[in-house]
């Protein structure tokens, strides 16, 4: 059975039970700063297991997720991965242990017909309601039910004694048996052995316990079912395979690698395995808009493609090669994700872009070693050798293998203990972020579930008549509010826009028969919007009948800048290509700000012609339509869809007749027209392949019109030049200051070479080798540089050390003949005095920094380095 088809068959078994079937969130977790990825199915219904959304109580999804905590396992075992899918089924409040028991063994025994004999079953030590369900409801034979313990079969695991605090539970899982020619061959052997004969493949989450402080469990009002089973691992066994990566999920990127990649013939099974699964790693990540970089998701994005890269030169491949298994992963993948196959040239080059780097520095591992460890001797701390080794792992991914052997060679010492003490620390930085912590169900804006959604009249209106429904003020619901009183005012209807979508919330008025309130932003939690700022004058309460009214000249700027928007997404389209997707947006008053896929600079040429297309649509005057449709008749038109978004069975499209059409809850105009000037302000990248553009329009973009055209006037005044000659006068002029400071400088060298013979004559000696340090006013590192070679023409044997410097600009270098001096070591270890940092060869070295007054006392420590570097 295929993998598409075992999906598939999963979640129509359970929308046969009554379930809704939730498509699988994205690998960012949505209001959820507990984890950096989803790692689980039960992630995205975190609100339905509070009780706070309650449009549905039973749902089923088949959950794409990402962990991190067993990465160096992946690809030696059969089973861990760093990207999966988890098929779940989870009950808010509905059914419980009985159904959820009897649902799983009816899809494992009936759906697939996986013979009862080779299943077995745990449940939790003390839950005798389980194990009755499991003996007397399903007839399981009684020797084949383990109770096991609170590691194994309680979660969180471990809870009751550990905490975290909140929902908690049992739970049952369910084992295929491989047979007793597995695992260790014990005749007792059960799935409380871990020799692997028993494989787990369905866990049932009873949860129904709320941990408070002191391990104290208190029974749920509402008790909940979150059952997860790995779909990698279930296809495994309905393909009659044991490892999962000789399923058709990975086969045929296997089969890539080694019929297209340049691999030893003698290669390494393990190497296979986990390049295949961290491309998908990288490229669902990648899919959900995680770009490789040093900081927090991406950092972890880059290390997983690092990690793959080192695995193909363990191959023998050394040239980039994971960035050709896009396509076929897109090919794998295609029924549950089509959109994957639009994006896969964009993610190729993402990734290719990141091979490329990660290569050039492999390749040019010696000179990052150098700087590295500059200034480590034979004589140095092994414990820092070990943590400065396990940072160049660990940030620039060189392997431990090739430090160690590069510091062997030059005798320098190593602590293996201090390099796996700092790893230990790194994993479990990346357990705590990459697994599911426990609040998780943090219960902080649960005095919101009870309020009924807010009615949205604001796309028809920008006035209304509403009731306050709830006040809040000062962390708490409370019945009034006074003058000056800050607050969020809940309103069973409004024409407020609340942020969302990257659009900012509205601004305006609440008014009272008594009293006004002041709103400074909309915001809203799940339906509930929340009214936030002051009261002006009276008193508020709750109860009362209020005119609500927004401000329509900033909500009108606003909508300007969101449709343009939109006529910028479709001008990229045209001009740079399909491969442009929305990867952020913010819409203010005052511009928009707008992020896409692109993977090189944009040509002036390009971005005029963005700009020129987004005036025409203007002129044009095309009418903006507005309408409400289902999720699938959306797509099936074409819309395009935000990323990040998950989207609701009903959704809102926007469309410009004949130029745009995309999924869209935010405020627009009637017709294009109505923006009046589109104007492009800044173009700039903000990640490896997203670019941003920032634009204004309206009123706002002729303001910013007459100010540069007003700035152009005065510098033609300046120039005493036409504003059409005014690039011409500017080159003349500046080839005349260039000219000047070149004839300044030729002076000071000339100056600076009188004096030379002075220089050289203040020389000290350190060990028989001529020491010359110092100051020259008003020389740059030009001159520095040439007056120490003026030096070294006169001058052998000698180590030579030159400054200058003035507001708050220090120059500093250092050269010598002498083979046992490193000038690129000292002036790396003398750069921190000037408040700088430098490098250079051993024979010639330069540093810059703020503070010049330091500069002899970096001559200072230069001595002392020198008199332990003469040999």
């Amino acid at each position: 059975m295929k993998a598409d088809v075992l999906r598939d068959k999963y979640l129509q078994f359970f929308k046969s039970k009554g379930h809704k079937v939730a498509e699988s969130d994205s690998l960012v977790p949505k209001d959820d700063p507990t984890v950096l990825f989803t790692p689980a199915g039960m992630n995205q219904f975190k609100k339905q297991f509070l009780g706070i959304i309650t449009d549905f109580t039973r749902a089923t999804s088949s959950q794409r997720c990402l962990r991190t905590d067993d990465l160096d396992k992946v690809g030696k075992t059969d089973c861990h991965h760093t990207f999966f899918e988890m098929l779940g089924n989870f009950s808010f409040g509905d059914y419980f242990k009985k159904e959820a028991i009897a649902w799983a063994w009816e899809f494992l025994t009936m759906e697939l017909r996986i013979s009862p004999d080779k299943l077995w079953v745990s449940v939790y030590k003390d839950d005798d309601e389980a194990y009755d369900i499991w003996k007397n409801d399903i007839k399981f034979p009684e020797q084949k039910i383990v109770r096991l313990g609170d590691h194994e079969n309680f979660w969180p695991a471990d809870a009751k004694e550990k905490g975290p605090n909140g929902p908690c539970g049992p739970c049952s899982e369910i084992f295929i048996d491989l047979g007793p020619s597995a695992g260790c061959k014990k005749p007792d052997c059960s799935p409380a052995c871990s020799c692997g004969r028993f494989i787990e493949i369905w866990n049932l989450v009873f949860t129904q316990f709320n941990r408070k402080e002191g391990g104290i469990l208190e029974p749920l009002p509402q008790k909940n079912i979150d059952t997860g089973m790995g779909l990698e691992r279930i296809t495994a066994v309905m393909q009659g395979v044991t490892n999962n990566f000789e399923t058709d999920l990975f086969q045929p990127l296997i089969r890539e690698i080694v019929s297209s990649a340049d691999i030893k013939q003698s290669h390494n099974q393990a190497d296979l395995n986990a390049v295949a699964d961290h491309v998908r790693a990288a490229v669902f990540s990648i899919f959900d808009g995680i770009l490789p970089s040093n900081e927090a998701r991406g950092y972890v994005v880059r290390k997983i493609i690092r990690k793959a890269i080192l695995h193909l030169r363990s191959l023998g491949n050394k040239k980039p090669f994971l960035y050709r298994l896009v396509p076929v992963l897109a090919r794998i993948m295609e029924k549950p994700y089509p959109e994957l196959t639009a994006r896969r040239e964009n993610i190729a080059e993402i990734i290719l872009s990141e091979e490329k780097n990660f290569i050039a520095t492999l390749d040019s591992s010696d000179a990052v070693l150098k700087e590295k460890y500059a200034g480590f001797s034979k004589a140095s701390d092994p414990e820092e050798s070990g943590r400065v080794a396990f940072r160049l792992y660990d940030t620039h991914g060189i392997p431990l293998d090739l430090t160690r052997d590069w510091l062997a060679d030059r005798g320098i010492p190593f602590s293996q203990e201090s390099f796996d003490r700092e790893l230990e620390k790194q994993k479990e930085r990346s357990k705590s972020q990459s697994t599911m912590q426990g609040d998780v169900f943090s219960m902080k804006e649960t005095h919101l579930k009870d309020v009924a959604a807010t009615g949205f009249i604001g796309y028809d209106s920008f006035t209304g008549k509403a009731t306050i429904v709830k006040i809040i003020s000062g962390g708490r619901d409370v019945s009034q509010i006074l003058p000056g009183d800050e607050a969020k005012i809940v309103l069973d209807a409004t024409p407020f826009y609340a942020e969302s979508g990257g659009q900012v919330g509205d601004t305006g008025v609440i008014k009272t028969p008594e009293a006004v309130f002041e709103v400074v932003d909309t915001q809203k939690f799940e339906k509930v919007f929340l009214h936030i700022g002051r009261v002006r004058e009276g008193t508020i309460r709750t109860g009362d009948s209020a005119e609500v009214s927004v401000d329509r000249e900033r909500r009108l700027s606003i909508a300007r800048n969101h449709t343009a928007t939109h006529l910028l997404q479709a001008a990229l389209r045209k001009v740079l290509g399909n491969h442009v997707q929305q990867q952020g947006s913010w819409v203010g008053a005052d511009r928009l700000r707008f992020d896409f896929t692109h993977f090189s600079g944009i040509k002036d040429r390009e971005l005029d012609r963005v700009e020129e297309l987004v005036n025409g649509y203007v002129i044009a005057d095309l009418p903006v339509s507005k309408r409400e449709m289902t999720l699938q008749e959306a797509r099936e038109q074409g819309a395009l869809a935000f990323f990040a978004e998950k989207y609701e069975d009903k959704v809102r499209v926007v469309s410009v007749e004949g130029v745009s059409k995309e999924f869209c809850g935010g405020t627009h105009l009637d017709r294009t027209g109505s923006i009046g000037l589109f104007k492009i302000l800044n173009e700039s990248s903000v990640a490896s392949g997203v670019r941003r553009i920032e634009a204004a329009t309206g009123s706002a973009a002729y303001r910013l019109m007459k100010e540069e055209q007003e700035a152009v006037r005065s510098v033609s005044r300046a120039l005493r030049a036409p504003a059409d000659k005014i690039a011409v006068e500017i080159e003349k002029r500046l080839k005349i200051i260039k000219d000047l400071e070149k004839q300044l400088s030729n002076q000071r060298l000339q100056a600076v070479s009188a004096g030379i013979d002075q220089i050289i004559a203040k020389a000290a000696v350190i060990k028989g080798v001529k020491v010359i340090m110092e100051r020259l006013q008003g020389a740059d590192m030009d001159i520095l540089r040439r007056a120490a070679d003026l030096i070294r023409q006169k001058e052998q044997k000698v180590f030579i050390a030159l400054g200058s410097g003035e507001e708050g600009k220090a120059c500093l270098i250092a050269a010598t003949d002498v083979a046992s001096i490193d000038a690129g070591a000292i002036i790396k270890q003398v750069s921190a005095e000037i408040g700088g940092s430098g490098g250079g060869r051993k024979d010639f070295a330069q540093a810059g920094g703020t503070r010049p007054e330091k500069i002899e006392a970096a001559f200072e420590k230069m001595k002392s380095l020198l008199k332990e570097a003469i040999a």
